[in-house]
This record gives C-alpha cells, sequence and structure tokens, in this order.
C-alpha cells in the first residue's frame, strides 16, 4: 500500500485529498506546514508527496529544494493556485514531478498519482476493471454488461469506475460526492442518488446495491 504525504494549509482541501486517496488504497499523513513536510519527507516511509507551495512558515519551493537537497528521491507533485508559466517552470526545474493547479478536479490528480507511483515501482495500472458481470474500459470508457456495450456521461463513468475500483465495499454518499464532484459539493444533495438511478437503468437495477444508512456498493 502507497503511502502518501500531503502538505496542505488550507483543511478544506487537505481533507477533500486525504478521503479521495484514502477511499483508493491509499495510506495518507497531512501536514499543514513546510517544516513538518521536511520533516516526514526525510524521516523515509513516504512514497509521494503532494506539496502546495504557499505553506504559512515557507515557500513550497523552499520545501522542495530542502527535500532535494537531502537527496530525497520521492515523487513530488506540485497542488497550488499559482498558475503562472513561470511557477510551473521554476516547481519542475526545482525538482518537482508534476504540477497541478487549483481549482482541480480529483480524478485528475488521481490520475497523475497513480502516474508517478507506476513509474517508480513499475506496476502495471489495468485498463480493465470488472466486477458482478459488468466491466469498464479505461480507455474506450464505455462499460459492458454481457455482450452489451453501454455509452455513459462523463460523470456516470467516473462514478462507475469509483464503484468498480472498489467491488464489494460500500461507499458513503460524502464519499462519492468527495470523488465525483470534487470538494465543492453541496452535502445536502442528491445528486448522488440521481446518478445512481440513471447508472442502474443502464446497467441494471440489481448492479449496484443499497445499505440503507450506509450509501452504496458494487459487488456486495
Amino acid at each position: 500500500m502507497h503511502r502518501i504525504l500531503i502538505a496542505e494549509d488550507e483543511e478544506r482541501i487537505a481533507s477533500f485529498v486525504r478521503k479521495g486517496l484514502s477511499a483508493n488504497g491509499f495510506t495518507t499523513t497531512v501536514v499543514s506546514d513546510g517544516r513538518g513536510a521536511i520533516d516526514h519527507a526525510c524521516a523515509g516511509g513516504t512514497d509521494l508527496l503532494i506539496l502546495d507551495l504557499g505553506l504559512p512558515d515557507m515557500d513550497g519551493f523552499a520545501v522542495l529544494r530542502a527535500i532535494r537537497d537531502a537527496r530525497v528521491a520521492i515523487p513530488v507533485i506540485i497542488l497550488t493556485a499559482r498558475d503562472s508559466v513561470r511557477d510551473t517552470v521554476a516547481g519542475l526545474e526545482g525538482g518537482a514531478d508534476d504540477y497541478v493547479t487549483k481549482p482541480f478536479r480529483f480524478e485528475e490528480l488521481l490520475a497523475r498519482v497513480r502516474l508517478r507511483l507506476r513509474g517508480s515501482d513499475h506496476a502495471v495500472e489495468p485498463t480493465v476493471l470488472a466486477a458482478e458481470g459488468l466491466s469498464l474500459d479505461l480507455r474506450t470508457r464505455r462499460a459492458r454488461v454481457g455482450d452489451q456495450t453501454v455509452d455513459l456521461t462523463a460523470r456516470e463513468f467516473t462514478l462507475l469506475e469509483l464503484f468498480l475500483r472498489h467491488p464489494g465495499q460500500v461507499l458513503s454518499r460524502e464519499q462519492i460526492l468527495s470523488h465525483v464532484w470534487g470538494y465543492d459539493f453541496d452535502p445536502g444533495s442528491n445528486i448522488v442518488d440521481v446518478y445512481v438511478r440513471a447508472l442502474r437503468r443502464k446497467l441494471g437495477a440489481d448492479r449496484i446495491t443499497t445499505v440503507r444508512g450506509m450509501g452504496y456498493a458494487v459487488g456486495r
């Protein structure tokens, strides 16, 4: 299980990233300042760092420089509101492996995390997810139920991918909202129920199970 360090001082974003990564099988640690990021990264046991540039005690560039000067070779993804070309170039030339600007979609950040980890450990990312007689091709973004091909909207695809990456696991509405709709989601919204009904119409009513008071699951 990969261990990811999140250096982010904005509590709402840190919580959003942590919950999303945890739901996808990663072990996470959150720090809110640069010194904590350096200490954790240099102590070992971290496979990837997600680094905000605007930390309260020191600039993220200084954190990155200290980590690289200490010969810590873990992948670093900068996650920041600074979107200028100069900052992007400075981050990449300073030793970062990737640069993601806020606001961002979680699925994009997740894809970049997997890419950087795959590059470091040579793991093979599956291209087809399957459970309960249905499959999802991550390249064509189409689902199959038996011999039937099913076209999905972008949001339906993201929701089904989440279910199939966690077969048998009950996902709460909050987890689903956070992963599929981002950190600005309305916790009182019924949008999850609307999209689950849409998937059931396309895939079959029995494919997604409702666990009363807890959430939804595929393969349970």
